[in-house]
């Protein structure tokens, strides 16, 4: 028999099986995609579903610097699926299940392709869980920058912008899907865990101390954040809210001052921007060898060393810019960081020191052609999502919107603009609709042109 009639003969015999046993014809699913296609990052987080829920139940021992943990990952299936990924760099796989069963999986770079026994359907939640374990990495960004599991002289710091959160748990890590957190980690005992949202519990056992953190409100991970080293704890209350503040010991002194005025800018940001988004606030103040950066991680900004007042401003604004509003892709870093700038500007007005008008204007007639290298709405590449047009031109961008519609439209503009998308993400296009609905007497196409998308500096300012 030829091996033409043997295959047709098992096909007709399948497809009989199939017909009175009533079964639906084979694999109904597709493999979610790796990577949404991001304009800079188009390898950073995963297609087919969206993640509602992390639990992850870490263990971290520095000496050796090995983590273990557990990721439990609910989400729900965007279409059928026949497998999913995650992202995950490093670390080694033990064992993945979904919803309680075995499943394949394999590596592929920073993909862990998992296969499940069945076919998830559109709409239908489902529950991945990982056991994995490992050194953690810290990667190099683009532009230079180290982010990821750094270690630090008493344990470590973990920073996400804008994938490093893959360093130490599976995810989809990309800031369009945003997802509530519940984190447990066990460290020796002296040592603390500081991570995003409220403190649940602390525990210590056998020399083992076990701290659960709880974020309700959702989050992008880039910005969850776990600190570990001997800080030491201040609570208190800003703004009607729960202060958990973590400062390693050696800055202790330098930050008192500049971390005492954290309830008044906390104040301030909430009369400037809107309602203050998240249950708790509070820093993280790290050894300055720690990181090369601050980062806004939610809940609590991280500071490698004691940070100046205005820096302070700039992370705490980003809980509105950034944090609760989140970019819907990399490209729309502006709206994070035009904004946390702008707040700069606008406090030291309020302190008494340069207008916002004044500073526009010495950066508008100062030499620095690095200001003009791009607009503030397309960097050049994923090198540059951080350079001074993105902060600096962003925040002029914000400035000449003020100029067009006026000081109270302006303060009405802004908190509409973190209600509307509290919790959410939005892009430059979201942005630029939002401002003309609100305004629709001014033209922006004038500032839109020149100032958002056009190349080098504007003929006037």
């Amino acid at each position: 028999m030829s091996r033409s009639v043997r295959l047709a003969r098992a096909c007709g015999a399948l497809l009989l099986g199939c017909v009175l046993a009533g079964c639906d014809g084979g694999v109904r699913g597709t493999p979610g995609g790796a990577g949404v296609r991001d304009p800079y990052f188009p390898k950073a987080g995963n297609g087919g579903y969206d993640v509602e829920h992390y639990a992850l139940d870490l263990d971290y021992v520095p000496d050796g610097g090995r983590l273990s943990g557990t990721a439990t990952v609910t989400a729900r299936a965007a279409k059928d699926l026949s497998a999913f990924d995650l992202d995950l760099s490093g670390l080694d796989v033990e064992q993945v299940t979904v919803d309680g069963e075995s499943a394949r999986f394999s590596r592929a770079g920073h993909e862990l392709v998992v296969r499940p026994r069945d076919d998830l359907g559109e709409g239908e939640r489902f529950e991945v869980r990982v056991r994995y374990s490992g050194t953690p990495r810290t990667l190099t960004d683009p532009d230079g920058s180290q982010e990821g599991w750094l270690p630090t002289g008493t344990g470590a710091v973990a920073l996400g912008e804008p994938v490093g959160s893959m360093t130490w748990f599976p995810g989809n890590h990309h800031p369009s899907d945003k997802a509530s957190y519940a984190i447990t980690v066990t460290v020796p005992e002296g040592l603390r865990a500081v991570s995003n949202g409220e403190l649940a519990s602390e525990r210590t056992h056998d020399g083992r101390t076990t701290f659960v953190w709880r974020t309700a409100e959702p989050m992008a991970s880039y910005v969850a954040t776990l600190a570990i080293g001997r800080y030491g704890i201040t609570r208190s209350t800003a703004a009607g809210l729960p202060v958990y503040t973590a400062v390693e010991p050696g800055q202790a002194e330098e930050s008192a001052e500049v971390l005492a005025r954290l309830p008044e800018v906390m104040e301030w940001a909430a009369h400037t921007f809107g309602p203050y988004p998240f249950s708790s606030t509070g820093v993280i103040v790290g050894d300055e060898d720690d990181a090369g950066y601050a980062l806004e991680t939610q809940n609590r900004p991280f500071f490698p060393g004691a940070p100046d007042t205005a820096l302070l401003v700039h992370e705490l604004a980003h809980q509105w810019f950034g944090d609760s509003v989140t970019p819907r892709t990399w490209r729309d870093m502006w709206l994070n960081e035009g904004f946390a700038t702008y707040a700069e500007w606008l406090w030291e007005e309020d302190e008494g020191g340069d207008s916002a008008q004044e500073t526009f204007e010495a950066l508008y007639a100062g030499d620095d052609d690095d200001l003009w290298a791009f607009p503030p709405a397309e960097p050049s590449g994923p090198a540059h999502i951080s350079d001074r047009p993105v902060y600096d031109r962003g925040a002029m961008v914000v400035h000449k919107i003020r100029q067009a519609v006026g000081d109270d439209a302006f303060h009405d503009l802004v908190q509409g603009w973190t209600a509307a998308h509290r919790h959410g993400n939005a892009d430059t296009g979201d942005f630029t609709a939002y401002v003309e609905e609100r305004a629709p007497d001014v033209d922006f196409d004038g500032i839109w042109a020149a100032w958002l998308y056009g190349e080098g500096r504007p003929e006037s300012p």
